[in-house]
């Protein structure tokens, strides 16, 4: 008869899962404003600098519209000029007697819309003057160029990714994590984490960031966890193998196999060690899946349990083990 002593769990069985190496910040660059990209300056594997010129798109519209903010505030300029001093007249005038009081209220207000337009024509050539701006694209950090999203020649949209800059403050490495096992790691646990195609090339991580929602094709979630040392061959991209321990359960872990029923309830098979006879014991399951089954109340540490036949034993049959394993 196969048996197997009971024990408390120190360790919980190891956990393996498949993911990648991704940066930890990525940054899409991309245009404010809508035109034909004439030039794209970096390219994949290419380190950039803040304020190194990206790509740059046609700036010829947006010359044309600041020139023409640039003449409208002139022109308004000008106006409120004439304005002043055509009101500067009245005041005299008035004060001499020689017009009237409505003639100068008029110039007055002529003198304050001519400056509420400089006012207004001095926006519009500000935003011009960004709006010719933007045609370039400048990078804000540094970072290696790992994406890109157009070529010279394409009539690119405002907020279009141009390219994507994985910058230089850390990596993560991402995986895909069932339901069941979220509720079985600790949120602290450390993850071993090895290159899948060399085990030799490690690092140890934290769990750094969980989705708060599950991918709705595959109900897993996306954990990110963070390198404390990032080995340059764990390259961004390389998929990695993450290891660590689930929880230790407060109970016995035992084999499926052990399982019956006694009364409608789950029940296991216990050897005396004395007289190796077996007696029926109903137990109280904590978790159960396809291969183990883990006890919390009805079976002691040290105590030796059947793994084998245990639907054709009967209270006080005299077994015969094969072996019992700590």
């Amino acid at each position: 008869m196969r048996t197997v002593v009971a024990s408390a769990s120190t360790e919980g069985e190891p956990v393996s899962l498949t993911g990648h190496v991704r940066a930890r910040t990525e940054e899409n660059l991309a245009f404010r404003i809508d035109g034909r990209m004439i030039s794209r300056k970096a390219s994949v594997g290419q380190i950039i600098q803040p304020g190194d010129v990206v790509a740059e798109i046609d700036p010829q519209p947006q010359q044309n519209g600041l020139h023409a903010a640039q003449a409208q505030n002139e022109a308004a300029r000008a106006a409120v000029h004439e304005a002043a001093n055509t009101l500067e007249r009245q005041r005299r005038l008035l004060g001499q007697g020689w017009t009237t009081r409505a003639q100068f209220d008029a110039a007055e207000r002529a003198y304050l819309s001519a400056k509420a337009e400089v006012d207004s024509t001095a926006a519009v050539l500000h935003t011009a003057q960004d709006q010719f701006g933007y045609t370039k694209l400048v990078a804000d950090s540094a970072g290696a160029v790992i994406a890109t999203g157009a070529e010279a020649g394409e009539v690119v949209r405002a907020g279009q990714m141009i390219v994507t800059v994985a910058h230089g403050d850390g990596a993560d490495a991402v995986f895909d994590v069932p339901a069941s096992l979220m509720r079985q790691v600790a949120p602290d646990a450390s993850i071993d984490i090895a290159l899948t195609d060399d085990r030799s090339v490690r690092a140890v991580g934290q769990v750094r960031e969980v989705a708060p929602q599950a991918d709705p094709v595959t109900r897993s979630y996306r954990v990110k966890v963070g390198l404390s040392a990032w080995p340059k061959a764990m390259r961004l991209g390389a998929t990695v193998t993450g290891q660590t321990h689930i929880q230790v359960a407060s109970g016995i872990e035992l084999p499926a196999t052990a399982l019956t029923t006694a009364e409608d309830r789950p029940a296991v098979w216990i050897v005396d060690g004395k007289t190796q006879q077996v007696s029926l014991r109903t137990v109280d399951l904590l978790r159960q899946d396809s291969s183990h089954i883990v006890v919390s109340r009805g079976v002691e540490s040290g105590e030796i349990v059947v793994t084998a036949g245990v639907h054709a034993l009967r209270p006080g049959q005299n077994v015969h083990l094969l072996g019992a394993s700590q």
